[in-house]
C-alpha cells in the first residue's frame, strides 16, 4: 500500500469521527451516554468478528497469545477514552473539550519522542501550530473572542484524561500491537474495550429505551463508519506513519463535523471556512515529502526578503 493511500485511510477516519458528532444527536436522544458507547462497540465488535470470519482470521490463536495486549488497547483506547470523554461532556462545555482535545496530536508526538524514540521533523513542528490555530477558529465558531469566556470545569480534567487515554492508545498500538492483519487485531481490541464499557453500563444502574428509526439508522452508519471503519484504517495509519504523524490527523475532525453540519443545514461562518483551511494547510504540510516542504519554504522566505 502506498503512502498516499495510507493517508487517504486516515483521513477518512477523522472523516467518521467528524461525523460521528452530527450521528450522537439522535442516539444520545434514546440513551444514555455509557449505553450508547457500549452498544456501538458490542456492535462495532460483533461486525469486526464476522468480517474476519469472512477473511478466515485466525483469532482464536491471536487471542491464547496475545489476550492481555488486546486487553489493555480496548480498556486504554475504547474503554477508558469514551468513560473519561462522555464523564467530562457532563461537567464541561464541549468548546472546552474540542479545545483540550486539540493538543492530542501535540501530545502524543511528545510521548512518541519519549516512548517510541520517533523524531520529530521541522515540518512537523510548522504543521502544528498552523493546524491548532484552525482548530481553535473552528470550534470558536469564528468568533475568538469566545475563547476568552471559557470557564474549565471539573470535567476539563476528566477531558484532559481522555486525551490523555487516546495519545497512550496511539503510542500502544504503535509498540505493542500484535503483528496480524488489521481486521484481525481491531476485532480483539474492539472486542476487549465492549466488554469493558458494557460492564460500566450494567454497573450505573441507568435506563435504557429502544432507538426511534432515526437513532436506529445514526446508530448503524456510526458502527459501520465510525466505529469499524475507522479504527482499522487508524491503525493503518499509526503502523506506517507512527505514532506521531498519524495523530496531527486529528486536526480534521472538528472541520469534518463542521462540514457534515453544513450538510445537513448548519452552515458555517466564513471565518470558520478560514480556520478550515489552516488546518488543512497544516495537515498537508505534514503530508508533504520534506524537500518538497523546504523548496516552499525557501520560496516563501525569499517572497518575502523581496
Amino acid at each position: 500500500m502506498g503512502i498516499f493511500s495510507v493517508y487517504m485511510l486516515v483521513t477518512a477516519s477523522t472523516f467518521f469521527w467528524g461525523a460521528n458528532f452530527v450521528l450522537a444527536g439522535p442516539i444520545l436522544a434514546d440513551l444514555p451516554p455509557l449505553w450508547a458507547a457500549a452498544i456501538r462497540f458490542a456492535l462495532g465488535a460483533i461486525l469486526m468478528f464476522v468480517i474476519s470470519n469472512f477473511r478466515r482470521e485466525k483469532l482464536i490463536g491471536l487471542a491464547r497469545q496475545n489476550a492481555l495486549i488486546y486487553l489493555l488497547l480496548g480498556a486504554v483506547g475504547i474503554a477508558g477514552f469514551n468513560v473519561f470523554f462522555f464523564s467530562a461532556l457532563q461537567s464541561t462545555s464541549a468548546n472546552s473539550a474540542a479545545l483540550v482535545m486539540a493538543t492530542n496530536p501535540l501530545l502524543t508526538a511528545l510521548l512518541a519522542i519519549l516512548f517510541l524514540g520517533e523524531h520529530i521533523t521541522n515540518r512537523h513542528i510548522i504543521a502544528m501550530p498552523i493546524a491548532l490555530i484552525g482548530v481553535t477558529v473552528v470550534i470558536s465558531q469564528g468568533d475568538i473572542s469566545q475563547m476568552q469566556s471559557l470557564n474549565f470545569a471539573p470535567g476539563d480534567l476528566l477531558m484532559l484524561a481522555a486525551n490523555l487515554s487516546w495519545a497512550m492508545y496511539n503510542i500502544l498500538v504503535r509498540k505493542y500491537m500484535p503483528n496480524a492483519s488489521p481486521v484481525a487485531n481491531t476485532s480483539w481490541v474492539m472486542a476487549a474495550g465492549a466488554a469493558l464499557l458494557l460492564s460500566a453500563a450494567i454497573g450505573s444502574n441507568t435506563q435504557i429505551s429502544t432507538l426511534d428509526v432515526k437513532a436506529s439508522v445514526a446508530m448503524a452508519v456510526m458502527v459501520i463508519g465510525g466505529t469499524v471503519l475507522a479504527y482499522i484504517f487508524w491503525s493503518i495509519g499509526i503502523a506506517r506513519l507512527g505514532a506521531a504523524r498519524t495523530a496531527i490527523f486529528m486536526n480534521l475532525v472538528p472541520v469534518f463535523a463542521m462540514l457534515v453540519g453544513a450538510v445537513l443545514g448548519t452552515l458555517p461562518s466564513f471565518t470558520q471556512l478560514i480556520g478550515g483551511f489552516l488546518v488543512l494547510s497544516g495537515v498537508s504540510i505534514a503530508m508533504l515529502p520534506p524537500r518538497r516542504v523546504q523548496a516552499r519554504l525557501e520560496i516563501c522566505t525569499a517572497t518575502n526578503q523581496n
